[in-house]
């Protein structure tokens, strides 16, 4: 009996996520992907680029700053599903004002597995940090 509220529970709290198209990142590392599909979205000079991954089943997104503070996107929400623009939107945690980073600028990566309700057959628009970026056609 108390498994099945646990499990209830569990769901209860989980719906909410899913249905706002809401997703976790998988893996996030120092650098830019080494392999990707098509070619990147957004210009390198703005620290902010996109990268398909795995032929598509996972998206990467890349921020260029401190080594020491990097910026780390947490989530990606569905705004628009691909029949509607194919547009999502990344939430990136500021950082905390009482911590001191280092001055260099190096790009660090977090990846996420592509959310079934977008296409990587249409550019996808990626909102970012007060930046619109469009990673092309994988």
């Amino acid at each position: 009996m108390k498994k099945s509220r646990w499990m209830f529970g569990a769901a209860l709290i989980a719906l909410p996520l899913l249905l706002a198209g809401c997703v976790g990142s998988v893996e996030n590392f120092s650098g830019e992907p080494e392999k990707f599909a098509g070619e990147p979205g957004g210009d390198p000079d703005s620290g902010v680029q996109a990268f398909w991954l795995h032929e598509g089943a996972q998206l990467a997104i890349t921020i260029s700053g401190s080594s020491g503070c990097p910026y780390i996107v947490s989530s990606i929400t569905v705004v628009e599903e691909a029949d509607e623009g194919n547009r999502i939107s990344a939430d990136v945690p500021a950082l905390p004002d009482d911590k001191v980073c280092t001055m260099d600028y190096v790009p660090h990566t977090t990846v996420f597995s592509t959310p079934g309700t977008i296409t990587t057959t249409k550019p996808l628009t990626i909102e970012v940090m007060d930046t619109e970026i469009v990673l092309p056609i994988k």
